[in-house]
């Protein structure tokens, strides 16, 4: 690459320099973490407001049913109350003694972890309700939508799946809002395919569900589970969402923040010869360590010479997975890109 010195960089006290994935080199000492807990919003879905949410005789003894099972999957529209349901079947295992790897794979809408990314938490007690938002686990697919991203969303949803499975009880997967047309019906089929839960849960205001139900029953030998979606839950305008990601992206970039100097070669999806790096200036990227795991988000940023990543989470950084984001810093608003078309020009 003309744009990037390949021999050993080196640049200001606390500029650093990403080399090959086997190789990393730090100015300075850095006192993180290997394996980095991305910490959200405390409470971020109010666990407060749940509680009476899930007063109804019906919500609770389908949550008293559910958290009897290994693994329950839930599905539904947005502002049908999945979270609300989530958290009701979390707190009945809970109290029941049983730990409960609460997963949420709402990559635009997240409650677990920033925007973008599949997260993980681990619940023993009650108590850990409360700092739901902090993830013990991510995994990153790069964009609000499952649109040109469901192999990324599936695999990630999965691969948390399978290790909660591991470590706690029950395991409770929270999905996106996806539910029609090729992208909806294919993401929630491979997401049964790999996880095989013992029941899905459908919740739905009308008749909207009853396609991804039918095709559910017909290609699995699971439980699905068919229930109103909660009257209770508001809807959010597109606005109040965006407002939210935005927030959620800015405490994702919280201090202490450091800049690494990085090499076309750490990069997933391979960049090709003779790419012009200043095309990755503001693009969201997945800071990963050396057994796939996401430690958090970073930022490209090209100065006309050199490609940095700016993050929080460069402490055991192996490698950068592109996202499909670009991110600008002084809103915190983020614009899709095509990767394809980025990389490639096509």
């Amino acid at each position: 690459m003309g744009d990037v010195d390949h021999s050993r960089l080196r640049g200001d006290p606390g500029d650093h320099t990403v080399h090959d994935a086997d190789e990393l080199v730090a100015d300075a000492e850095v006192g993180q973490e290997t394996h980095h807990r991305w910490h959200g919003p405390e409470d971020t879905a109010g666990t407060g407001t749940i509680a009476a949410k899930m007063s109804s005789s019906s919500a609770d003894d389908l949550a008293g049913r559910l958290a009897q099972l290994d693994t329950v999957m839930l599905t539904g529209a947005m502002d049908t109350g999945k979270s609300t349901l989530g958290r009701a079947i979390a707190r009945t295992a809970l109290d029941a003694g049983r730990t409960v790897a609460y997963i949420d794979a709402d990559i635009g809408n997240s409650t677990i972890g920033p925007p973008t990314c599949v997260g993980s938490k681990l619940l023993h007690t009650r108590d850990d309700l409360a700092s739901i938002g902090d993830a013990d686990l991510l995994a990153f697919v790069g964009g609000f939508s499952p649109d040109r991203l469901v192999l990324q969303q599936v695999i990630g949803t999965a691969a948390l799946a399978a290790e909660g499975e591991r470590t706690a009880d029950l395991v409770v997967v929270d999905t996106t809002a996806a539910i029609s047309g090729v992208v909806g019906e294919t993401l929630k089929y491979h997401k049964t395919e790999l996880i095989r839960p013992d029941a899905v849960v459908a919740l739905q205001r009308g008749g909207e569900m009853e396609p991804l139900v039918g095709m559910l029953r017909r290609f699995f030998s699971i439980d699905v589970i068919v229930a109103s979606a909660d009257p209770d839950v508001p809807p959010s305008a597109p606005d109040e969402r965006a407002s939210r990601r935005a927030e959620l992206l800015r405490q994702a970039f919280t201090p202490p923040m450091e800049r690494w100097r990085v090499r076309p070669t750490v990069f997933a999806p391979t960049l090709p010869t003779g790419l012009d790096l200043g095309r990755l200036d503001g693009v969201i990227v997945g800071i990963q360590d050396g057994s796939g795991v996401c430690l958090g988000l970073g930022r490209l940023e090209h100065d006309g010479e050199t490609l940095r990543v700016l993050t929080n989470a460069g402490e055991g950084m192996q490698g950068l997975r592109l996202g499909s984001l670009r991110l600008d810093l002084e809103t915190y608003e983020a614009k899709p890109v095509n990767l394809r078309e980025l990389i490639f020009g096509v």
